[in-house]
């Protein structure tokens, strides 16, 4: 794993664990907020070929889309 993919995989489990937190004291701008971090590093991580499928489960994925969607 170069250092680009092991920086990005940080920010990845950074930014989940923060949604994980928001979402269990039900702090919905922060909800969107980490959610849009979330896909963002994801989309960055797909435009350079980096295969994040074990990154983040599925269901956090959808959670994350519908979250940032929301704008709240």
């Amino acid at each position: 794993m170069n250092e680009f993919v092991a920086v990005l995989r940080a920010q990845v489990d950074q930014a989940r664990q923060a949604l994980d937190q928001a979402r269990q004291v039900d702090d919905n701008e922060h909800v969107h907020r980490h959610s849009a971090r979330l896909l963002d590093l994801l989309e960055r991580a797909k435009s350079h070929g980096v295969d994040t499928t074990d990154w983040v489960s599925a269901d956090l994925v959808f959670v994350a889309t519908a979250a940032a969607g929301s704008g709240s």
